[in-house]
């Protein structure tokens, strides 16, 4: 499949949540302040939403989801009254799967999604068969298509871990590395991780069959121009630059401006671009307290991450992979780290900058909130602060 993207009817209306928004006016600057506040709100971080678990999952165009307990984390900062055992059903019913998605990396997003996105963000893996600095020498010159096929036809005997797959696909072609020939199926095919793998406390290698027979339905292309609204109602105010960072896409650039979008500048004088009725709050918005959990998209969506990390905070994050940041007052702050030897659960807390009095009771009480959430079955807590 090629890399170009097909433009669509750009949509009548928003997708985004109404209510909130600010007066529209053409032209306005936008402040870092102003674009914190208004992702914020998007993603659910400026107070925490009462919306279902599978609308949530839909509204925030899924979460990475690498490490499989992140999602819970996610939307437990996210969600008022979070039950994580809801998420978790909603895999095992195949409403919601963990699958290959934007940037070429693991996401959990609903059923729907993955079937609408996973052909739309193909060319990521079209490039990445013919890039990969290990497998793709191991690939070259086999026939794809025969691949493909192979690779469907044993997943759809039965679910497969990379390894039996690898070498069950190695019988075919001896002269080719198993992990290489696995690895070409997982860039060919829509491969889906099934239960327990990604559930609620549960551990469990990858086990792998194609989106269309863990979910009895075919693929069917999101449309470009779906995407990007999409992605402005959970990420929004962006960039150009912004969208395609966070889908891994390039080319974007003429559908952005297809769309009946509204236009301000950054502080820098790039162009930004929005949905009409997204909310923009004011940037005086008080923002609480957030933990957020490994690779949360809120650090990793977005070309320009000063909305969220300071140019001085930027190397350490950086670092640390942009995984499991603290929020203060809307901005990484520090970095967090829970454990639990026999029955007592420790979060450590790793602050890079210094905060109020105030701010590091919230931050304790918050972190003690969540270590009841991460270690239900710990006897006691305790919440440890370091740094400035």
């Amino acid at each position: 499949m090629s890399g170009e993207i097909t433009l669509a009817t750009p949509p009548r209306r928003s997708t985004a949540r109404p209510g909130g928004s600010a007066p529209v006016t053409a032209g306005t600057v936008l402040t870092r302040q102003a674009l914190n506040r208004a992702t914020l709100a998007r993603q659910l971080l400026l107070e925490r939403a009462t919306m279902p678990v599978e609308a949530a999952l839909r509204h925030l165009v899924g979460l990475q989801a690498q490490s499989p307990q992140a999602p819970y984390v996610g939307l437990w900062s996210r969600l008022d009254g979070f039950d994580p055992d809801v998420l978790s059903q909603l895999i095992v019913d195949r409403r919601a799967v963990r699958i290959a998605l934007m940037r070429g990396t693991v996401h959990l997003v609903t059923a729907g999604d993955a079937l609408g996105l996973r052909p739309l963000v193909q060319p990521i893996y079209d490039r990445d068969l013919r890039l990969n600095p290990l497998h793709a020498a191991a690939l070259r010159g086999l026939d794809l298509d025969a691949l493909a096929a192979a690779g469907r036809e044993l997943l759809a005997a039965a679910p497969l871990p990379n390894t039996e797959l690898g070498a069950a696909l190695a019988r075919r072609w001896p002269d080719r590395a198993p992990t290489s020939l696995a690895y070409g199926v997982r860039n060919l095919l829509p491969l889906v991780q099934v239960p327990p793998r990604g559930l609620w406390r549960r551990a469990g290698q990858p086990v792998l069959t194609t989106a269309e027979a863990w979910l009895g339905r075919p693929l069917r292309a999101m449309d470009a121009a779906t995407m990007v609204t999409r992605y402005l109602g959970a990420f929004g105010p962006a960039t150009v630059a912004d969208v395609q960072t966070w889908s891994g896409l390039t080319g974007l650039g003429e559908v952005v401006r297809r769309l009946p979008l509204v236009r301000f500048r950054d502080e820098q004088g790039r162009e930004l671009v929005d949905l009409p009725e997204a909310p923009r709050p004011d940037p005086d918005t008080p923002a609480p307290v957030r933990f957020l959990a490994d690779f949360d998209n809120l650090l990793v969506s977005h070309a320009d991450r000063t909305r969220f990390v300071s140019d001085e905070h930027r190397a350490v994050m950086a670092r640390h992979r942009y995984s499991r940041a603290v929020l203060v007052d809307g901005m990484v702050a520090g970095v967090w780290t829970a454990t639990r030897q026999r029955r007592t659960a420790t979060l450590r807390i790793r602050l890079l900058a210094r905060i109020s009095a105030r701010r590091r009771t919230e931050l304790t009480e918050e972190g003690d909130r969540l270590l009841g959430f991460v270690e239900p079955a710990a006897a006691t807590r305790a919440v440890l602060v370091e740094g400035p």
